[in-house]
């Protein structure tokens, strides 16, 4: 598995934050992560935020864990 963190600016009037995710680098559908996070102030503290992320999950999957996508954990 080839985990991947993408981190978007994402800014519409008076909303601007920071999302950041974790996903599949093969995934063809981004819609789906195994990890997300959204409305960070700074994309120091998304990026932070997911890398502390992407250290547990691929803690997981070297012990052989099987990670859930975030719309399987619902």
């Amino acid at each position: 598995m080839n985990l991947r963190v993408r981190v978007l600016y994402c800014g519409c009037a008076g909303d601007r934050h920071w999302y950041a995710d974790i996903d599949d680098a093969d995934d063809p559908q981004p819609d789906d992560p195994f990890w997300y996070v959204d409305g960070c102030r700074t994309q120091s503290q998304a990026l932070e935020t997911a890398c502390g992320e992407l250290l547990e999950l691929s803690s997981r999957v070297v012990r052989g864990d099987q990670l859930c996508r975030v719309l399987e954990s619902v």
